[in-house]
């Protein structure tokens, strides 16, 4: 049995307990209160710091995962997503700086090649004021083949230009579609005379749409220069024109190596180029079907790329009104 004396601290802490029992039970849930409310605001503290941890993961991007705790799962999936398609993107900048790089040292290198021609044959026909009419004509027409080889070259530049420093915009009209694919074609025949090509056309008559007719029309000259540059000899390029509901359908086809499957995917990449070994008398900056694919994405179409058993087919959808899109 409990023997409680009046000077034990026990028997005095729980005297003073009874005589202030409210100040006493007040205390106690005070000191509750401020125990539960601690821990309440701890936990989402400590996960907020965790996340602005994983935020400074993603300002540096590496292949190290975010690692959150079990009851944030989701938000760490959601950043694991978001870091590893930095890493795509800069992986992706990465490699179009250096085909940019790799391609103004080309064009550099291109524009030095004809540019020397040029100057070699006038300088021949300067030097040699007697040379004959036929050794005339024949350098002229070399310097003249040069010249616009360069100008060709130097297009390009102002392509690359236009490309990356500003935005397409459409000036919508009503056009004769099946009349300006008709004008297109016929300019390229002395090329294709030239390149010993025929053309196969097939054109639905006055197909009327409502587009930029200038972009456009540099969209199909980019298909058709692309489609005559890749070409075997002795065949034929087809250009078919078709209406079906709301949209038109233009497909350029030729006949050339089949273009394999992983080139094909990239074909619409700014820069790319689907013969990596250039020469300084064939190809461009590999921007011609980047630019075809802005402007008919412009236009609310698409445009997509088909290849096998040596022949290529651009497929071109376009609404009849792009201004009902855009």
């Amino acid at each position: 049995m409990l023997t409680w004396q009046p000077y034990s601290p026990l028997y005095i802490f729980l005297t003073w307990i009874q005589n202030n029992i409210l100040a006493f039970g007040a205390g106690v849930l005070l000191l509750g209160w401020l125990i539960i409310t601690y821990r309440f605001f701890q936990k989402p503290l400590r996960y907020l710091d965790e996340i602005i941890a994983a935020s400074e993961q993603l300002a540096n991007p590496s292949d190290e995962m975010i690692v959150l705790p079990n009851a944030m799962k989701d938000v760490q999936d959601e950043l694991n997503t978001v870091r590893e398609q930095a890493l795509r993107n800069a992986i992706a900048a990465k490699e179009a700086e250096q085909r940019k790089n790799d391609l103004v040292v080309y064009l550099a290198h291109d524009l030095k090649t004809p540019l020397t021609s040029i100057i070699g044959y006038l300088s021949l026909l300067s030097d040699e004021p007697q040379i004959s009419q036929e050794l005339r004509a024949k350098y002229t027409g070399i310097a003249l083949d040069k010249a616009e080889r360069l100008e060709f070259l130097i297009n390009e530049f102002f392509d690359i230009t236009r490309f990356n420093l500003s935005h397409l915009t459409l000036e919508p009209e009503c056009v004769n579609l099946s009349r300006m694919l008709e004008q297109i074609t016929s300019e390229f025949n002395p090329v294709l005379a030239e390149k010993e090509l025929t053309w196969d056309i097939r054109l639905v008559p006055q197909v009327v749409i409502v587009c930029d007719p200038d972009k456009l029309e540099r969209v199909f000259n980019n298909l058709i220069c692309n489609a005559v540059n890749y070409s075997y000899s002795r065949t034929d390029i087809s250009i078919s024109l078709q209406q079906r509901d709301n949209h038109v359908i233009v497909c350029v086809k030729n006949h050339g190596k089949t273009i394999p499957a992983e080139k094909l995917g990239r074909i619409f990449e700014q820069f790319f180029r689907l013969d990596s070994s250039r020469t300084s008398s064939t190809g461009g900056a590999g921007l011609g079907l980047a630019i075809a694919k802005e402007i008919v994405e412009l236009h609310g179409g698409a445009i997509t790329a088909e290849s096998s058993d040596e022949s290529t087919a651009f497929i071109v959808t376009l609404p009849l009104n792009c201004q009902k899109i855009v």
